[in-house]
């Protein structure tokens, strides 16, 4: 069904951890935007007063294998402070990083990376973020860093033959039907809806949600992604090794939304004040490193080959993105032709309200 995997593990040489530059290029552009939202907008009176609350949690939802969420995490920790200083709160603070991740992550590499010296606790919380995983109130910033693209499957309505968004032949919704796209942006919409009311019971009033993910400006729009899951597509089409309706029930479950879908189901569930929804361009020397063809191959290797090969088997995996590298040349033109300029990110930045409710 192509189910997502999380990225590869270890420290090889298709590892995430050799191969996640272009997406800590993206996160470091909006580390400056996360400071100053988080020292403009958290409410540190309200989270610091009571003694107990003098442990300051951060959860990373989708930190994969690191070494990017290092970096955030940091970020945080060093606004967080500044915020302490800038306020003349007098609590110390010690804090408490809660790293999640599907179960299948690998975070004995995550761990084993771990910065030293660091200036907090480190512990584990895998599972999906598209439910509760925390204690009611615990969480005082929640970052998501490019994960809550990953859908939590493939819509139902793509893989039913007959359906009017039935994706015979494709393995994506880019170059799809306008049927194809919706069924991805819905699926996008109620996963969110999910993922919000879990956040807003774990979220104490006052904290907030950060997170800079790719995003387009409406539905329909091509990503600079979606190009290059269409060049994989082209190559698996090209193998002939597989059974059509093999390939016909496999599509990837990830989606660039659009902006206004993102604001509908933020207000929709009514549990945070949005602070930042803003979308931006891949400044110029983020663009640089989507001209470079085997490097994005081997990123985009280190991203989905779990995926290829939970559905296809391993072996199938390895030839694909051992041919896309053999095509790296004509890759190269693809990437060449596309309007970098045009491509998006989100930064979105929320804050929980301080009353309590129901959500729908």
């Amino acid at each position: 069904m192509g189910q997502s995997s999380p990225m590869n593990g270890g420290d090889g040489i298709y590892s995430y951890t050799k191969n996640s530059t272009l997406q800590r290029n993206v996160a470091r552009g909006a580390m400056d935007v996360i400071k100053e939202v988080v020292i403009d907008n958290l409410d540190i009176e309200k989270l610091l007063s009571e003694p107990s609350t003098a442990t300051f949690v951060i959860a990373d939802l989708g930190c994969s294998v690191g070494p990017n969420t290092f970096y955030a995490i940091q970020t945080l920790i060093d606004a967080v402070v500044d915020t302490t200083n800038h306020r003349r709160h007098s609590t110390k603070l010690e804090f408490q990083v809660l790293f999640n991740d599907q179960t299948g992550n690998d975070f004995n590499t995550l761990f084993a990376s771990l910065p030293h010296p660091r200036n907090y606790f480190a512990a584990a919380v895998p599972g999906s973020f598209y439910g509760r995983l925390f204690p009611s109130s615990s969480i005082h910033i929640a970052y998501s860093s490019a994960s809550i693209n990953w859908l939590s499957k493939v819509p139902e309505a793509v893989q039913l033959k007959g359906s009017p968004a039935w994706n015979s032949g494709k393995i994506h919704y880019a170059g799809a039907s306008d049927a194809v796209v919706n069924a991805y942006a819905d699926q996008f919409v109620a996963d969110m809806e999910v993922f919000l009311r879990a956040r807003g019971e774990e979220i104490a009033p006052g904290g907030m949600i950060v997170m800079p993910t790719p995003g387009v400006a409406h539905r329909g729009v091509t990503h600079h992604a979606s190009v290059m899951i269409n060049f994989l597509e082209s190559i698996l089409i090209a193998m002939g090794v597989l059974e059509q309706e093999l390939v016909d029930s496999f599509n990837i479950p990830v989606v660039y939304p659009c902006i206004e879908d993102m604001r509908r189901v933020i207000e929709k569930n009514g549990c945070f004040e949005i602070v930042k929804l803003e979308l931006g361009n891949l400044k110029g020397k983020d663009r640089d490193g989507y001209t470079d063809a085997e490097s994005v191959i081997m990123h985009l290797r280190a991203a989905l080959e779990g995926t290829f090969g939970n559905h296809f088997g391993n072996q199938i995996a390895d030839q694909l993105f051992l041919r896309a590298m053999q095509q790296k040349l004509h890759f190269a033109h693809i990437l060449q032709s596309f309007d970098f300029v045009a491509a998006h990110n989100f930064f979105v930045a929320l804050k929980r309200k301080s009353y309590t409710f129901s959500v729908s």
